[in-house]
């Protein structure tokens, strides 16, 4: 369940990923499989190539990437969520979100 963000942020995302930007979308999450992750962020952009080549930077795996929408994605949680959005220079996002 997703929870914690506008609308217009999801259709922006959605808009962003469409084009092959690397967008970012943290929302708040709740999912059994991953006790006291609270958070999520979706990293997504239709140009494959350029998401895997962003993502091994991180040391993220091709075969991660969730394929089940239009929107091709990496859901980032946890420590790695976290390390990720401040090196990105997305700490609002950390501030937001807590």
């Amino acid at each position: 369940m997703a929870f914690g963000i506008h609308r217009s942020e999801l259709q922006d995302w959605k808009r962003s990923v469409s084009n092959g930007d690397i967008a970012f979308l943290t929302h708040y999450w709740l999912d059994e499989r991953f006790p006291g992750c609270k958070t999520v962020t979706k990293v997504g952009c239709s140009d494959l190539k350029k998401l895997i080549a962003w993502g091994k930077q991180y040391g993220l795996k091709a075969e991660w990437i969730d394929m089940k929408k239009d929107y091709p994605h990496f859901d980032l949680f946890g420590q790695r969520e976290r390390d990720i959005l401040i090196n990105e220079g997305l700490t609002d996002q950390l501030e937001r979100f807590r």
